[in-house]
């Protein structure tokens, strides 16, 4: 017998959250789920760092982490806030701190200064008895300066004392449970008590947001589900080493659509490994379609195109497809600042006869180019309606000013001053 699947219309109602400020971007409670994405250049260069703070800002980054590993990074963090506030960049920095971020928050108060928010991986604060101390010390800070704190579990550097204990309850267990189960339950365990750990020393609940990141897709859905189920702190959720290209893509999205679906997840980030010389905000460009295709976020007019068959022998519409995207996320900086509810804009580009007309009907502009052995043109319609016809080498050109136009013509300007 089948099995009937319920249906439902949209992702799942979120999970209520507590709201935690991170300059001037919110992370939980109602507020939408926020993009972020990390640097990979040297903090302590802070010409470079700040021009890829920049850069990931402009591809839409809501929240960018910056690396502080040493003392001449942690020196840099002020340079590199005066570098983007001369640049006009307000996004919010969080530095990414590891192994020694005690004695680099403690000596270079600026830094801290600096930074929107501070994140630290309890499994590496410090060993034994170093790391309760070295710990406190850190939340002190976060306390003195007002800052909010990220607390990434991850499993590849899981506190070896905690895991032990943990291993060692489950040993006890009538039927112990597996290794896999046993490692998620660790990191949940270490969120949740270092969490209550830094409340216990003053760090406010509505400052603390929890991550437990792990490479594969079922265990941080296992793992995210769980935490979910015990705590009210807003979750970041990301793939930690999701890889490179199209594996870190589909994992990325597998992991986290699911998620998010049933309402869990306050931020996010897509960790890609770049191909050499890669564009860095190509991470950011995968967080925005996740959010976009499920529904949760609007960022750029989406265009649907067709995969091509038999019938399109022709790469005519798989480069004005390509070329159609590109312009819109090259305009959609300005079109953002001029225009409001442009993102919410939808473009179609069909390559034959089968589903061209129907598909840029759905659209609010889409064009139908001819496939093999259709006649040479290409209608264009608008808002559903039959709009005009184009021919000849200027389609491209032609397409793109009427996208312009019905920017210009549809969307109301946003008020200034």
């Amino acid at each position: 017998m089948d099995r009937v699947v319920e249906q439902r219309e949209g992702p799942l109602p979120r999970r209520p959250a507590r709201s935690v400020r991170v300059g001037g971007v919110a992370i939980g409670g109602a507020h939408p789920v926020v993009v972020q994405s990390m640097t990979n250049t040297d903090t302590a260069d802070a010409a470079a760092t700040a021009a890829q703070v920049a850069q990931l800002a402009g591809a839409g980054s809501e929240i960018v982490r910056i690396t502080v590993n040493t003392r001449e990074a942690a020196r840099a963090v002020p340079e590199i806030r005066e570098r983007l506030l001369a640049m006009g960049v307000a996004v919010p920095l969080v530095g990414d701190f590891h192994f020694n971020g005690h004695k680099l928050l403690a000596e270079t108060p600026a830094c801290a200064e600096a930074l929107d928010k501070l994140r630290i991986n309890p499994g590496n604060v410090g060993r034994g008895a170093k790391r309760d101390d070295q710990f406190a010390q850190i939340i002190e800070i976060a306390c003195r300066q007002a800052k909010p704190v990220r607390i990434g579990v991850n499993w590849g550097s899981l506190d070896p004392a905690l895991l032990a204990r943990v291993m060692d309850e489950n040993a006890r267990r009538p039927q112990p449970k597996g290794a896999a189960q046993v490692m998620r339950e660790a990191m949940v365990a270490s969120a949740l008590e270092s969490a209550a750990q830094a409340e216990a020393l003053g760090l406010p609940g509505d400052a603390i947001v929890l991550s437990c990141k792990v490479s594969g897709v079922q265990d941080l859905i296992a793992i995210y589900r769980d935490l979910a189920a015990r705590c009210d702190y807003p979750l970041h959720l990301g793939l930690t080493e999701a890889g490179m290209g199209s594996k870190g893509i589909v994992a990325s999205t597998a992991a986290l659509a699911v998620l998010l679906q049933e309402g869990i997840g306050d931020t996010i980030r897509v960790s890609l490994t770049p191909q050499p010389g890669g564009d860095r905000a190509q991470e950011v460009v995968v967080a925005q379609e996740i959010l976009q295709t499920l529904g949760l976020r609007a960022f750029v007019p989406l265009v649907a195109a067709c995969p091509g068959c038999g019938r399109t022998t022709s790469t005519v519409f798989q480069e004005l497809a390509q070329d159609i995207q590109a312009h819109v996320r090259q305009r959609m900086p300005q079109w953002r600042l001029e225009y409001e509810g442009v993102e919410n804009m939808t473009l179609a580009v069909m390559g034959c006869v089968v589903n061209g007309p129907g598909e840029s009907k759905h659209a609010d502009i889409g064009i139908s180019l001819p496939g093999t052995g259709e006649t040479p043109v290409a209608p264009v319609f608008i808002d559903g309606e039959r709009a005009v016809t184009l021919k000849g080498e200027g389609i491209a050109a032609e397409f793109k000013a009427i996208v312009d136009a019905y920017v210009a013509r549809k969307y109301p300007r946003r008020r200034t001053g």
